[in-house]
């Protein structure tokens, strides 16, 4: 996934939420992405590690695939 990318992120509790990749940064245990959400137009991050399913937050949207 790579910048403007239409993307849905996991949050607690809730349905995955809509967004657009703003920055992406890649570390040795996975990436971290900046996603504007409707509530955070300026963007949040999220981490999805490698290797751990669990912790997979941000995936493609089905349009974007």
């Amino acid at each position: 996934m790579k910048v403007n990318d239409r993307v849905t992120v996991k949050t607690d509790g809730g349905p995955r939420r809509p967004g657009t990749i703003l920055a992406a940064e890649d570390f040795n245990e996975g990436t971290m992405y900046l996603v504007a959400l409707e509530d955070y137009p300026l963007g949040i991050w999220f981490f999805n590690e490698t290797d751990q399913d669990e912790g997979v937050f941000v995936e493609p949207l089905a349009e974007s695939q």
